[in-house]
Formats: structure tokens, C-alpha cells, sequence
């Protein structure tokens, strides 16, 4: 029997085949461990992080918010960081994680900032 992790990575390498960011329209990758979430805007042609958030920022940290809260403000933040850049649309990957919780949120609050996908 396969691992959680295994099988996690196998779906993120599936998911990674079909979608590709671009500087024009990078991917926002998503990272969710137990405590914390993380987000990238990744441009892949060039290998290069265009931005990046997470629940570890002080302004997000400061707001005494359920997890799932704090996932909405890094999607926000994210989107305000790709505004400032001139993105307007990008490609969301999941990592694996399956599309509710705080993955959603995540994307739920970058669509509210203003990012299209």
C-alpha cells in the first residue's frame, strides 16, 4: 500500500503535466502544510517565482483568525502582490490537495483581490 505522500506527489506530477505558467500568465501554486499555507505566482518558461505569500507574513500572522481565515487573506495578499506586477489572470494548482478547506479559500480570496482563472 502506497503512502498518503506517494500517492500526493503522483496527483501533483499528473496536475503539473497539463498546466504551465507563463510570465504573461503564471501558475499559482499552492502549499498547504498542517500549520501553515503558502502561495507562488511561478512563471515555468523562465523557472522564475514572480511572487509569493503565505500565512507566515506579519500583517497575516498579527490577525487571531481560524486557518481557514488566514488562507483567505494569503489568496488576497497574492492577488494584490500579481496587481502590482500588471497580472491579471494566472492557472491555479492545487498540489495535490483536493479543491475544498483551505485550498478553496486560497482561491476564493485571490478571485475577491482580483485575479481571474
Amino acid at each position: 500500500m502506497k503512502s498518503k505522500l506517494v500517492q500526493r506527489q503522483k496527483i501533483r506530477f499528473r496536475i503539473r503535466k497539463r498546466i504551465a505558467g507563463t510570465a504573461t500568465k503564471p501558475r499559482l501554486s499552492v502549499f498547504r502544510s498542517n500549520a501553515e499555507i503558502y502561495a507562488q505566482l511561478i512563471d515555468d518558461e523562465n523557472a522564475v517565482t514572480l511572487a509569493a505569500s503565505s500565512s507566515r507574513e506579519k500583517d497575516i500572522v498579527a490577525q487571531k483568525v481560524p486557518k481557514i481565515e488566514k488562507s483567505k487573506f494569503v489568496g488576497a495578499a497574492i492577488a494584490l502582490k500579481a496587481k502590482e506586477l500588471g497580472i491579471v489572470t494566472c492557472v491555479f494548482d492545487r498540489g495535490g490537495n483536493l479543491y475544498h478547506g483551505r485550498i478553496k479559500a486560497v482561491a476564493d480570496g485571490a478571485r475577491e483581490g482580483g485575479l481571474q482563472f
